[in-house]
This record gives structure tokens, sequence and C-alpha cells, in this order.
């Protein structure tokens, strides 16, 4: 039986400074992780994404995104 594999968008609106990446396309919301920092959650807690406001404006050389990997929804 074949793997599913997921499907990673990325969004960026340089104007209002914010990266959005999802791992599922289905209805969620979101939860602060972090200064500016948000995951996108379905209705049963499974990380469906994340989400990063005013990325450009932080002076930061990497971004680390704690994803618990047991939630993470990718394929479901």
């Amino acid at each position: 039986m074949a793997k599913k594999v997921a499907r990673l968008r990325v969004w960026f609106d340089e104007e209002g400074d914010f990266l959005e990446v999802t791992f599922a396309k289905r209805k969620g919301s979101f939860r602060a992780i972090g200064p500016d920092v948000y995951e996108r959650i379905d209705s049963k807690g499974n990380v469906i994404g994340f989400a990063i406001f005013n990325f450009l404006k932080h002076d930061r050389k990497t971004i680390e995104i704690p994803l618990e990997e047991a939630k993470f929804a990718v394929g479901r």
C-alpha cells in the first residue's frame, strides 16, 4: 500500500508581513506557541500548519516551530 504524501502549501503576504504553511487542507484555528508564531490545529487537535506574523520584521536567522510529531496531521 502506497503512503499518502502530504502537500506542503506555503503562502506569504509581503504587505501584511504574514507567512502561513499548511500540511492539510481543512478548517482549523490558530493557537499561540511563541511570539508572533501560531500553530493551526483542526477540531481534533491535530497540527495542520503554522503561521508567523511580522515575519520580515523579526531579526532572526532561524525559526524553530515546536510541533508535536504525534499530532502532526500529514496526509490524514
